[in-house]
């Protein structure tokens, strides 16, 4: 659990549960990944109380899931499931994307642009840190989504993100080649265009590519089960 930071001691439960989200959201945890409760709480600095809350939360909204030996762990993802989210995806995301081309702020502009610059030095490099590849895509798409001024809709995109994020693991972290030529980078560059020319068309069809490109994929490496 090297990726997560020690936490001050103030709302431990709740700090505690934004950063597992984060780290589901991101990608930063895989499908079937087991999580050791202990480990969590000696990583961040604090009792085993706050880490049981945020974990028993994150267990409720499907998240996270509780095994028979009381283990916790990533939970695995099957084909219909995939698809399902998948399908959701591309209606709530594309309009959020549409949305944004019509609402942005220079502000806006500025951290897409920052996220989009953090994910393609990765996608470039020859060693490309995988970790904060798949951190720059999840922060690129929800500067995107928070353009909008629409925080109901962000909720609803961070609930899909809790489920499908640990499964974008199958694309992004599957080689330093997927990484450069899977075609991520060239679709963030086409969202972020079409959201700072104000084209929402143009910006719902970016992100629709980034999804089913990255859909097409993980369902191609058959690590979903039937």
């Amino acid at each position: 659990m090297a990726q997560i930071g020690r936490l001050e001691r103030v709302t431990l439960g709740e700090r505690v549960h934004t950063e597992l989200r984060e780290l589901l959201m991101s990608g930063e945890l895989a499908p079937g990944q087991k999580m050791s409760l202990r480990s969590v709480a000696e990583t961040l600095g604090v009792s085993m109380m706050p880490v049981r809350e945020a974990v028993s939360r994150l267990v409720a909204d499907q998240s996270l899931e509780v095994l028979p030996n009381r283990a916790v762990r990533v939970p695995l993802m099957n084909l219909a499931r995939f698809r399902e989210l998948t399908t959701v995806r591309l209606a709530v995301e594309g309009f959020a994307a549409e949305q944004a081309a019509r609402s942005r702020a220079e502000s806006d502009l500025a951290a897409m642009r920052q996220f989009e610059k953090a994910f393609l030095t990765e996608a470039r490099s020859s060693d490309p840190h995988a970790d904060r590849a798949v951190r720059a895509n999840k922060d690129l798409h929800f500067a995107v989504y928070r353009a909008t001024g629409l925080p109901t809709l962000v909720g609803i995109i961070e609930g899909l993100w809790l489920k499908i994020g640990p499964v974008l693991n199958f694309d992004l972290k599957a080689s330093p080649e997927r990484l450069r030529t899977g075609g991520a980078a060239g679709h963030h560059r086409r969202l972020v265009a079409a959201v700072k020319d104000g084209d929402g068309a143009a910006a719902r069809k970016a992100l629709i590519d980034d999804i089913e490109g990255a859909a097409s994929f993980i369902e191609s490496t058959g690590r979903l089960l039937d």
